[in-house]
């Protein structure tokens, strides 16, 4: 009887010992299964991330149920005053554009004044847009596709030729996604202050002799915008008028700078002791003026585009 009760004990010993190694090696699998799973769809996720970030142009950020659109951007400045084509004459000009979103890069723009109407053609930075629709995106999406504006590829460029109703004004812009096929709005600011004296016609913005300024030397706030920001002009300036024609004297807030454009002419530093110096021409006031200025202090050389705002009402005689 006790023979029969060790023998078995043992055969319930060996059962349970293969059991054990079973379960061992299934749970073996069984994780080298999921690590392998784990691993796959890591891969495949860098793997579609790799392609995505490939794609050019990123258009927007969507979720699979949400119409999520990039970060909104400033466009514009405080206290803009809208130009219309009235205050222009007829020509082609290149034109700075200022976009609300860094998913809309425009490349370049070229303005025709024409007949008191206002066309832009936009070079984009991307291929991601078909259409154009000038309005919000709900009003795009409601509209009748005759009315949409199509990308013109004929060059290998992507353009797109829009109506425009004023400069230094917020202008709702809808584009529609290639990829999502979906509406994404838009605010587009033509910028007055990046064209040339001569697109503006006479009595468009206050000059010397507009203003009656008298031969004489005078104090004049002036404002500097663009580059970095870290760059200053001092304020105020020195004012010289003579024969109903003004200059300023230009002062930075470093010697670094070897040569600005004032109206496509190159203007040398009267000094680069402590500041770089510049007498430049004022043709206008109340009115940002574009310019540019070359700077030394990076490794090598470069022209940063600035806008000055010579401020009428402070004027005062020296």
């Amino acid at each position: 009887m006790r023979r029969i009760i060790i023998i078995c004990a043992a055969l319930l010993l060996t059962a349970c010992r293969q059991t054990m190694t079973e379960t061992t090696v299934t749970s073996a699998v069984s994780e080298e299964t999921t690590v392998q799973t784990t691993e796959q769809t890591t891969a495949g996720t860098e793997a579609s991330e790799e392609t995505a970030a490939e794609t050019e142009p990123p258009v927007e950020e969507t979720a699979e149920s949400t119409h999520v659109t990039a970060a909104t951007e400033a466009v514009g400045f405080e206290g803009m005053t809208a130009i219309y084509a009235d205050s222009l004459n007829d020509g082609t000009y290149s034109i700075n554009v200022d976009s609300s979103s860094s998913m809309f890069k425009i490349a370049g723009c070229e303005l025709t004044v024409a007949d008191g109407e206002m066309t832009a053609v936009l070079t984009m930075g991307g291929t991601g847009y078909k259409y154009l629709y000038m309005g919000t995106e709900e009003e795009a999406a409601a509209a009748d596709e005759s009315t949409y504006i199509p990308c013109d590829e004929s060059d290998e460029a992507h353009k797109f030729t829009v109506p425009v109703e004023a400069l230094d004004k917020e202008i709702d812009c809808a584009a529609f996604s290639r990829k999502k096929e979906e509406w994404y709005g838009r605010i587009l600011v033509f910028r007055a202050d990046s064209l040339p004296d001569e697109a503006f016609a006479e009595g468009t913005f206050a000059t010397a002799e507009s203003i009656g300024i008298e031969d004489g030397e005078y104090n004049i706030a002036v404002t500097l915008e663009g580059g970095s920001g870290r760059a200053t002009v001092q304020s105020p300036a020195k004012l010289t008028v003579k024969d109903g024609k003004a200059q300023a004297e230009i002062v930075w807030s470093s010697n670094k700078y070897d040569y600005m454009i004032v109206d496509g002419e190159k203007l040398l530093p009267d000094s680069v002791e402590e500041h770089s110096v510049f007498t430049i021409p004022v043709e206008k006031f109340d009115a940002k003026m574009s310019v540019s200025a070359d700077t030394t202090a990076m490794s090598t050389p470069y022209e940063i585009e600035y806008t000055l705002y010579f401020d009428s009402s402070t004027l005062e005689k020296i």
